[in-house]
């Protein structure tokens, strides 16, 4: 990658500050990288002390210093900060770091076409179709959400759904290097709650839909906090506007727009601009999903998403909505759909005739009930669902999750999801202690055995749902990271089942 490098004189004009240290010559070193943490910073960084629900940036400032670290960008100065240290004093480091970030890298996100996406329900998915829509139709488009970083086909992993600015504008500057022209960009509550994407211009805004989430007490402290953070997006950002209009909290969520912005409405009202109707599940011999009609402008286009259930269709309208401003008819974006499957997201992977296999990152109750109502939708002779639940937090989802499967599964395969330090059998146990007791269940503690068992176990017409894992590459044991793709797994186990037949 291309190095960067700023002045520290240049980085306080940024801010109309000025460099604050004993050493007078200060202003006239160079920074070559950003960071907020402390264990990471180096000679040669500009540390941010960051405010956090739970921590202070500022208490950690000389640990960086310890480090080699000579620069930092604070709102006050740390008292323990050696004089020669040279500090830059901003009013608020999380909307300054935003700024420094795009600066830093020379204004990448600008030499883009930025579509991003918001909502509780969807994101995800409506990202990665927009970017396949635009990818097969010759519009080089990077991902950037729940699942990593997407350039050119070349995956990251990122720990946020809408990494920190820093990560988010080397992340565009990497785009801008490798010839990349758009990208489809999940904006999560966080983000905006944290200026995660202040500054940054959008071609395309698109709201899904939205219900309480994300209420915890380092979060948002009730609806109304979490609903007017995914607002500002709306009224504080450029864009024009995409928008499902089914959804009751729509207009309120849009109302503050800016009075340039085009408004595009998606929806199974025939009011929508982009209208669907007339969704009827299909199932082939190794996959399933559903087909439906969008009307835009006078003319009908058969649409067939590779996903179940209703909402599939508001997810699909969106991303060809998103398309269509960038230029994509909406035949060659159904043409793109029709063998489109999102990783980790009701993904279906072949294997064995008959019988279909589907990962999804479905991790609570009400994802559960969603996710088994749909396949149920599809008559299998049998919906098995594998399944656990994470360690050492969310208990509360091990009581709904067992409800949901007892009450649409046939069969429930019970076994570890990320358990960490908790013993994966007491997690195991205490979802089965919630499952209906005449619902017939199997316990397997290894995930792997799990997923290979509810494979060797299913017949032709069965429907079987791996739960919780969805994108994931790893289980997390103790702290530890163990590689871990199910998509992987069950590929591997049918085709030791078809050379067994043979």
């Amino acid at each position: 990658m291309k190095i960067y490098k700023k002045s520290l004189g240049e980085i306080a004009s940024l801010f109309d500050s000025e460099v604050i240290s004993s050493d007078k010559k200060a202003h006239e070193s160079f920074i070559y990288k950003i960071e907020y943490d402390s264990r990471k910073a180096g000679s040669g960084d500009i540390f941010v002390c960051l405010l956090g629900a739970r921590s202070d940036g500022h208490k950690f400032a000389s640990m960086a210093y310890e480090s080699g670290c000579r620069a930092f960008l604070c709102e006050y100065i740390p008292h323990d900060l050696p004089k020669d240290a040279a500090i830059i004093i901003v009013n608020d480091t999380r909307a300054a770091l935003a700024k420094l970030s795009a600066y830093f890298y020379d204004y990448p996100a600008d030499k883009l076409k930025l579509i991003g996406i918001t909502g509780t329900k969807g994101k995800t998915t409506t990202a990665l179709l927009i970017s396949s829509i635009l990818n097969k139709n010759g519009k080089n488009c990077a991902y950037i959400g729940s699942n990593g970083v997407i350039i050119n086909g070349e995956r990251t992993e990122t720990v946020n759904t809408t990494p920190e600015s820093k990560e988010l504008h080397h992340y565009f500057a990497l785009m801008v290097e490798n010839g990349v022209k758009y990208a489809a960009i999940e904006v999560s509550s966080q983000a905006l709650a944290h200026h995660r994407v202040d500054g940054i211009d959008f071609a395309v805004k698109a709201f899904t839909n939205l219900s309480p989430d994300h209420i915890t007490d380092c979060e948002h402290k009730d609806f109304d906090d979490y609903k007017n953070a995914k607002a500002s997006f709306f009224n504080g950002y450029s864009g024009d506007i995409i928008y499902n209009m089914d959804d009751p909290e729509s207009l309120s969520v849009i109302s503050g727009h800016s009075d340039t912005a085009e408004l595009v409405s998606v929806g199974m009202n025939p009011d929508a601009n982009f209208f669907g109707s007339g969704g009827t599940p299909y199932r082939d011999s190794m996959t399933l999903g559903i087909e439906f009609i969008c009307s835009f402008c006078g003319k009908e286009t058969a649409v067939k998403l590779r996903s179940p259930g209703g909402f599939s269709i508001y997810n699909g309208l969106t991303a060809i909505a998103c398309a269509n401003r960038m230029g994509v008819s909406v035949e060659y974006s159904a043409a793109a759909l029709a063998d489109t499957s999102v990783m980790g997201r009701f993904e279906i992977v072949p294997g064995l005739p008959g019988r279909t296999f589907i990962i999804d990152y479905a991790h609570n109750g009400e994802s559960m009930r969603r996710a088994l109502a749909s396949l149920r939708e599809y008559e299998p002779s049998r919906l098995i669902v594998v399944f656990g639940s994470v360690g050492g937090r969310t208990t509360g989802r091990r009581k709904e999750m067992g409800e949901a499967a007892s009450m649409l599964a046939d069969l429930s395969v019970i076994t570890s999801d990320n358990p960490d330090y908790e013993d994966q059998m007491q997690i195991i146990d205490e979802i089965a202690s919630h499952m209906d007791p005449s619902h017939p269940y199997v316990k397997i503690a290894d995930r792997e055995k799990a997923v290979r068992h509810a494979i060797r176990i299913s017949e032709d017409g069965d429907i079987v749902f791996f739960a919780g894992k969805g994108h994931e590459t790893y289980q997390l044991i103790f702290g530890k990271k163990v590689p871990f793709i199910e998509a992987d797994i069950i590929r591997d186990e049918c085709l030791i089942i078809l050379s067994e037949a043979n």
